[in-house]
């Protein structure tokens, strides 16, 4: 097994379980991986795909990081093209039972984060990712962050970037510091930016 530093990026569909009990199987079987998708070609900056996670995607970058803008952009097109997909897909299906409940009920979230020694371990044809920091990237799914939709970064991974980047905010919205508990590792610190203005753009 290596361990290398590794950046890991997770795209979320939030509102999945809402939109899966709030609609008929068949449409919620063809609109979530048609979202997944979109996610997945909407990758410009060399990264992998280790799993898809059922409402997720979970992507993983070895050697050098992106710029922290690059970063930040192309989580920001991740955002803007999942929603031109969600505008597509209720269109397509707007005869179906709950086909206009699409973009009301799923949005995204994004947590990126850094760990320097991150197993990369060939399973098959896949690349399983394992460490302890695996694990918190997915813990920060689960945090206190006041908006439905935003990219969460890690102080770990933010610290990768300290002597790099003066400025970290964007015209679209301001950078904002929160942490979390996370069982057996402690405090973890992250910085949030909310994704919603884009919509009003």
């Amino acid at each position: 097994m290596k361990a290398l530093p590794t950046l890991l990026c997770i795209p979320d569909i939030s509102g999945f379980t809402q939109f899966m009990s709030d609609t008929d199987f068949e449409l919620s079987s063809k609109v979530i991986p048609s979202l997944l998708n979109k996610i997945i070609y909407s990758n410009e900056i060399g990264l992998k795909i280790s799993e898809i996670e059922g409402d997720a995607v979970l992507f993983y970058r070895t050697g050098d990081l992106p710029a922290f803008r690059e970063l930040i952009a192309q989580c920001k097109f991740f955002y803007t093209e999942f929603y031109k997909q969600l505008s597509s897909l209720r269109d397509q299906y707007m005869g179906e039972n709950g086909a206009s409940k699409i973009p009301e009920i799923l949005g995204l979230k994004i947590i990126l984060h850094f760990g320097e020694e991150i197993g990369v371990v060939p399973v098959g044809k896949l690349i399983k990712l394992m460490g302890e920091d695996v694990i918190v990237a997915h813990r920060l799914l689960k945090n206190d962050v006041p908006f439905d939709e935003y990219i969460l970064i890690s102080d770990d991974l933010m610290e990768q970037y300290e002597n790099g980047v003066k400025d970290k905010n964007f015209e679209w919205g301001n950078i904002k510091k929160g942490d979390m508990h996370v069982e057996h590792v402690g405090t973890v610190g992250y910085h949030y930016i909310n994704l919603a203005s884009l919509n009003q753009e």
